[in-house]
């Protein structure tokens, strides 16, 4: 039998945990993109609209979510992506305190970018209570590319115009105009455009 405050604890999870999959919800997201001149195949995850709302959350215009992408920023975290961006089915972005994606970037299914880790240190206590650390921002440069299942981590800044490949892990810096792939991520070789000075290929 359903005990009164078994069924208490069920709504109050139910109301903060799909808060923003009402249907009003759901519209007045739609407009706040709208207003960014970007656009979201629903649904889309996470507190994108409470963000989006507080200015946590800054989208350029042409910006596109593909279904279940999910933007999360807890109570500080602040998320910025640039315009003509992708991000495709499953896409991740969570930020501790800053992760910020440039311009024309695209990311394909289920990657993850993030300014944080689990925290993981005290025996005593469950993982899931323990919190999370930062190694600093995340940040990804203007066109960069990242195949399915991308993991970028804290404190991590991609240069522009990067590649990385399928499956990899990044846990450090990449420069500019780089293919990168495996777990971790290292440099294969570098992006060459005859002709073109670097920084005038955007």
């Amino acid at each position: 039998m359903l005990r009164a405050e078994d069924a208490l604890l069920w709504w109050q999870k139910r109301r903060w945990y799909e808060r923003e999959r009402r249907a009003w919800q759901r519209a007045a997201l739609d407009l706040q993109l709208a207003r960014r001149r970007a656009y979201a195949r629903h649904p889309l995850h996470g507190e994108p609209l409470a963000m989006l709302r507080d200015g946590r959350l800054t989208i350029g215009a042409q910006v596109h979510f593909e279904p279940h992408v999910w933007l999360t920023g807890g109570v500080n975290g602040r998320i910025s992506i640039g315009e003509g961006s992708l991000l495709n089915i499953a896409v991740q972005v969570a930020a501790l305190e800053t992760v910020a994606i440039g311009a024309h970037c695209m990311f394909a299914n289920g990657c993850l970018i993030t300014d944080a880790d689990h925290a993981f240190d005290d025996p005593r206590r469950p993982v899931p209570w323990q919190g999370f650390t930062s190694k600093g921002p995340t940040r990804i440069g203007d066109n960069v590319w990242c195949g399915a299942n991308v993991v970028i981590t804290s404190g991590v800044t991609v240069g522009e115009r990067c590649v990385i490949g399928a499956n990899s892990v990044v846990t450090e810096d990449l420069p500019p105009f780089s293919v990168a792939v495996g777990a971790p991520a290292r440099v294969i070789r570098a992006i060459a455009y005859p002709g073109a000075a670097p920084g005038t290929t955007r």
